[in-house]
Parts: structure tokens; C-alpha cells; sequence
């Protein structure tokens, strides 16, 4: 069952990590410019907005490059290691680099006065909802940190 699970989830990350990167080159830039033809009032935004965007789903990313790590420690019965720490605190970091750059992004909106009261809705909510993964990570870090004491713990014993 563990071994499906884990390469159910690097199929997920790479189809997940394939359609950022079309997404990073195709899509933000398109969108971008259909909004920057439609309102040219908000043309000065095309550019900090794809440079946002782009880097928001590089956070992704790097939170899909770390759980394909944390899944590989996994797969080889090594999840138990302090090395695995290195790659939850990336997830941490890399959620919480997104929060700032919502944000910023937020920020950007609100002097071009460009946003609706629903993109300041959504901003607060992805703010909200970026806090709460960050933490439910932490958490799960001490959970982690606790497993391997446990089994360092259970290695003396035997």
C-alpha cells in the first residue's frame, strides 16, 4: 500500500509541477497581456504582476521538490533521519515566502487602485490560508521531531 501511495504522489507532483511551469511560461504571460489590452488603465501592473505570479508558483514548486525528497526518504525507510527536517523547514519557508509575495501583490493592487472588494477578500483568505499551512507544517515537524527521537530512542534499546 505504501509503495502505491508514494508513486501515486510523484505522479501527482509531476503532473502538479508540469502544469506550473506551463503556467509560469504560457498562461500568466497571456493573461497578463489580455488584461493589460482590456484595461489600459492597469498596463503598469503587467509586469510586477507576471514577476508575482511567477514567483508564487515557484514557491509551489519548491514545496513539490521538497515532498518529492521527504517521499524518496519514504520510499527508502530513512523518513526517521534528521536530514528530513532540512526539507520541512524548506516547505515552511517557501509557504511563508508565498504569504509575503500575496501580500505585496496586495499591496501593488491596492495603490494602483485596481483591485475589487473581492480580490481583497481573496488576498486575506490566501493570507489566511498560507498562515494555517505554515503552521499545521510546524506541527507536523514536531510530530516528526518526536518519531525520531523515538526511534533513535527504540535503536539504543535493541
Amino acid at each position: 500500500m505504501r509503495d502505491a501511495a508514494v508513486l501515486l504522489t510523484r505522479v501527482f507532483i509531476v503532473l502538479l509541477f508540469a502544469a506550473l511551469l506551463v503556467g509560469q511560461v504560457w498562461v500568466v504571460p497571456s493573461i497578463a497581456g489580455d488584461t493589460a489590452s482590456t484595461a489600459p488603465e492597469f498596463a503598469g501592473l503587467r509586469v510586477p504582476g507576471i514577476v508575482l505570479t511567477v514567483l508564487l508558483l515557484v514557491c509551489v514548486q519548491v514545496v513539490l521538490v521538497c515532498v518529492w525528497r521527504l517521499l524518496s526518504l519514504v520510499d527508502r525507510d530513512e523518513i526517521f533521519q534528521p536530514r528530513a527536517f532540512g526539507w520541512v523547514n524548506t516547505i515552511v519557508i517557501a509557504v511563508l515566502a508565498a504569504v509575503v509575495l500575496v501580500i505585496v501583490g496586495m499591496v501593488l493592487i491596492d495603490r494602483a487602485q485596481a483591485g475589487t472588494p473581492l480580490v481583497l477578500i481573496g488576498g486575506v483568505l490566501a493570507i489566511i490560508v498560507g498562515l494555517g499551512i505554515a503552521l499545521v507544517v510546524v506541527v507536523l515537524k514536531e510530530l516528526l521531531r518526536q518519531a525520531v527521537q523515538l526511534e533513535q530512542d527504540l535503536s539504543e534499546v535493541v
